[in-house]
């Protein structure tokens, strides 16, 4: 490059890097002018945060040496956040520009693995909660399908619906997705095919759509940005049937504790009572997750609570119980500490009477249902307290149930919580009510409570099992 030509692409890079600076400037002096009765002041210092940041990265450029045509700057997706903050109709503004921690139905955090999901603007809209997710990207680099660079926009949806389908206290009516710069015809009518998506009924107050800044020696710089676009996805209305178990119900939702699957000390699986007795039972649908009874009409279901998945898996139940029976009272204590009577008396049980055996005739030909609660709970024992034969059979045993959202019926969750009716059994047990499933369990102290309100409920009951660490 000769020294005219570097001199002018030495002038016209400061001008953009000083253009950049003052629109950070610029979008700093809107945030702090954001009214509190709309936003946190927790939230102001993040915005604030991410637009200094970003200043201070454009003050350190040393140009013409940094400068090679173009700056990459993140201060339009800023504007483009601010900017629907600025919309009279939203309102309660709690969280913006993080991630949503991926809880449990317990509310509990998710394993620590699991980053959560992005959501640019956690608020309400009309009094109902709502989350904004926002690009302002050009709408050409905006692909429905993902590359080696790029996951796509179907994959980066699905993970938001999935999120926001499972979310606890966060959970929103609606999710908007809001493309600044607008979005092409194609993608978006695979938004609506796909996804059920309709375009956002509130009317944004558009931004200008060029912006003129005077820089000093008279220069004038312009940007220009496309009509914006908004699609409203609501949750209510998506099944979680429509989206991909890959992206779905496995680990960045319901995955507290990914169960890896191992062998067995032969380095093969066996075809023992534990392997014969889930080869009767009907498989999952593909990994399809259902949403509705109607889905499935027909269908021959049993619901699993958590104490019938760990008896099926339990080591006691697969051919430990007479290793545990002759182990000194010392070992029984390292390993159960107070708990030892109450093990003991499960393998007493186990010698007179194996379970499996007696379960394998209530299984059969039958299709294994367990809610999001059930899976978590089950998860963060097997997690805690399995060994790795434990692992291997609850991994196995995940494989061949339907996975179905936390549904409980109307009349349980009309029934008052108490002692003795814990709003978790609720849950578990109503949701074998909606499925018109009898509950596979050994808590009898529930079925009990439930039976002196009057209520009549399906139940199927099996003697209990602990994990032994097999």
């Amino acid at each position: 490059m000769n020294e005219p030509a570097r001199s002018l692409a030495a002038s016209s890079g400061s001008i953009k890097v000083e253009f950049a600076k003052n629109r950070c400037r610029s979008v700093i002096d809107r945030i702090q002018a954001l009214p509190p009765s709309k936003i946190t002041d927790s939230c102001k210092r993040t915005l604030i945060k991410l637009a200094d940041s970003e200043l201070k990265f454009l003050s350190r450029l040393s140009l013409p040496h940094d400068f090679s045509g173009s700056i990459s700057v993140n201060v339009g997706y800023l504007e483009s956040v601010v900017h629907v903050l600025q919309q009279p109709f939203i309102s309660g503004v709690s969280r913006v520009c993080k991630p949503i921690p991926l809880s449990s139905p317990h509310g509990r955090k998710c394993d620590s693995r699991s980053k959560g999901i992005h959501v640019d603007i956690v608020c309400t809209v009309d009094g109902n909660p709502f989350w904004f997710i926002i690009s302002d990207r050009n709408p050409k680099y905006i692909t429905w399908l993902g590359s080696h660079r790029h996951k796509g926009l179907r994959t980066r949806v699905e993970h938001v619906l999935v999120a926001a389908c499972s979310a606890l206290t966060l959970k929103p009516l609606s999710v908007v997705l809001f493309f600044s710069n607008g979005i092409n015809e194609i993608v978006a009518q695979k938004l609506q095919d796909e996804f059920g998506a309709s375009e956002f009924q509130a009317e944004f107050s558009l931004p200008d759509s060029s912006i003129f800044t005077e820089l000093e020696e008279e220069w004038v710089y312009v940007t220009v940005r496309g009509k914006p676009s908004a699609f409203q996805l609501n949750i209510d209305c998506i099944e979680k049937s429509e989206l991909s178990l890959d992206h779905g119900m496995k680990d960045p939702v319901m995955g507290a504790a990914n169960l890896e699957p191992t062998e067995n000390h032969e380095g093969f699986i066996s075809t023992d009572a534990f392997s014969s007795l889930i080869s009767t039972m009907r498989s999952n649908f593909m990994g399809v997750v259902a949403a509705k009874p109607e889905a499935i009409s027909g269908e021959n279901l049993i619901n699993f609570d958590t104490t019938a998945l760990v008896a099926l898996v339990s080591g006691i139940s697969n051919g430990g119980a007479e290793r545990l029976l002759t182990a000194t009272e010392s070992e029984m204590r390292k390993l159960f500490k107070n708990n030892v009577k109450f093990v003991m008396a499960q393998v007493m049980s186990e010698l007179q009477n194996p379970i499996l055996g007696e379960l394998s005739g209530v299984l059969s030909c039958k299709r294994g249902v367990i809610c999001e609660s059930v899976l978590l709970e089950f998860k963060e024992l097997v997690s805690m307290y399995a060994g790795p034969n434990e692992k291997s059979r609850a991994d196995r045993l995940l494989k061949q149930l339907m996975f179905v959202p936390d549904s409980p019926s109307e009349r349980m969750m009309s029934l008052p919580t108490t002692r003795k009716i814990a709003l978790k059994n609720k849950v578990v047990f109503g949701t074998g009510d909606y499925w018109r499933a009898p509950t596979l369990t050994a808590n009898m102290g529930f079925v009990r409570a439930i039976s002196q309100t009057g209520m009549s409920l399906l139940t199927l009951e099996h003697r209990p099992r602990a994990l032994v660490s097999d």
